[in-house]
């Protein structure tokens, strides 16, 4: 679990949410996760479902947002749960062994303990920058970063308003995986803009 973890936003376009991501994963990007925080059941159905699809053509891993029961239902790699969500017990308990389940941590060493311990897969830290999509607190510490290399055994994801300049100093405290939304998806060549994410890992 290294690279650029994409996101997806919350578009009710399948046909434009799939062509970006396919060339955000032309550009490089090693893991998806499917987040649409005001589909209907229907919509977060057909869109997971072709994503799911489009992740199995290029062989990276597919990750769901909350939805516990879809990612059952489509055997999809994983599931992702915030502070909000299910636990990690419960959702590791859910999935079973074999799924990746990806714990938000905000800026919190003792959350990224707990999930740990709890069974998770990675942690992910942030928001670290103003998003233009999300709205949090900005407040994580980029020290944390380092802080969790030296106390928790698992991969870390950073997030929140990641631009490839922005997002190289996290890299270089030896952050795992950088996850992005607008930075690709409202980038003018997303393709382009996953490749620069990807390369700030090749120097490492």
């Amino acid at each position: 679990m290294r690279g650029l973890y994409l996101v997806t936003p919350d578009w009710d376009d399948t046909r434009q949410l799939l062509e970006i991501t396919e060339l955000a994963l032309r550009g490089g990007a090693t893991i998806v996760q499917y987040r649409h925080k005001t589909a209907d059941a229907s919509l977060r159905q057909e869109q997971a479902e072709c994503l799911l699809a489009l992740c199995r053509s290029y062989q990276r891993p597919f990750i769901i947002n909350d939805h516990v029961d879809l990612c059952l239902a489509l055997d999809a790699d994983g599931i992702h749960v915030g502070g909000t969500d299910a636990s990690v017990a419960q959702v590791r308990a859910a999935v079973g062994p074999g799924k990746i389940v990806g714990a938000s941590c905000y800026g919190s060493l003792e959350l990224a303990r707990d999930a740990y311990r709890d069974g998770a897969s990675y942690v992910a830290f942030g928001g670290f920058y103003p998003s233009r999509v999300k709205k949090y607190p900005v407040n994580t510490a980029p020290e944390i970063v380092a802080q969790a290399k030296t106390d928790i055994p698992l991969p870390s994801v950073v997030i929140g308003g990641m631009t490839r300049d922005n997002a190289a100093p996290l890299v270089a405290q030896r952050a795992d995986m950088i996850a992005a939304i607008s930075s690709i998806y409202l980038a003018g060549d997303p393709q382009s803009a996953a490749r620069g994410f990807a390369e700030l890992f090749a120097k490492i």
